[in-house]
């Protein structure tokens, strides 16, 4: 297995493991999410141009899970970490997470952040197993204070949702 950059002709393929992840979220009552649209083309080839769009790939080097960062208020928010289901539970979020972890610290960011759901059990309880912490309102940074909003927007607040902040690990930057 290997975390490497996207490629372009991987990129539908992203949607399809954001689908079937989607899915887990249907039992739980929360058919919006399990029915709501993956990251679109332009927003996936945004981050892939940028050079933020890693995967964890298996046999024949196909992706299993994806990570999209961006860099906000000095450090990089995971926009999204999904892997497929039929992946799931071999370490490969936390692997892709700890990959970004050392992408931040090359790039001189000083924390991972990110928003999740608060009472799914891989959502918040998993991130921070992971070493994140959720934070409260007033610890917010005016761009996960955007990132909120916007999600409140989309109607994601019709279940808790939380930021979190994970500081990026001494040397983690990739020798």
């Amino acid at each position: 297995m290997t975390i490497r950059l996207a490629l372009l002709h991987e990129l539908a393929g992203l949607q399809e493991i954001e689908q079937a992840a989607g899915e887990l979220f249907r039992p739980l009552g929360m058919v919006r999410i399990a029915e709501d649209e993956p990251p679109g083309d332009e927003e996936l080839e945004r981050f892939w141009k940028a050079g933020r769009a890693w995967v964890h790939t298996g046999d024949g080097d196909r992706p299993l899970g994806y990570l999209l960062g961006e860099p906000l208020d000095g450090g990089l928010h995971i926009e999204q970490v999904t892997v497929h289901p039929s992946a799931a539970r071999r370490g490969l979020g936390r692997q892709l997470i700890d990959h970004a972890d050392q992408f931040a610290a090359g790039e001189g960011l000083t924390a991972l952040t990110l928003t999740t759901f608060a009472e799914v059990a891989w959502n918040a309880p998993y991130y921070e197993r992971l070493g994140f912490h959720r934070l409260a309102d007033e610890e917010l940074t005016p761009g996960l204070a955007a990132v909120r909003a916007h999600e409140a927007d989309l109607g994601l607040d019709r279940w808790p949702r939380v930021c979190m902040r994970r500081p990026v690990r001494p040397g983690a930057a990739a020798g």
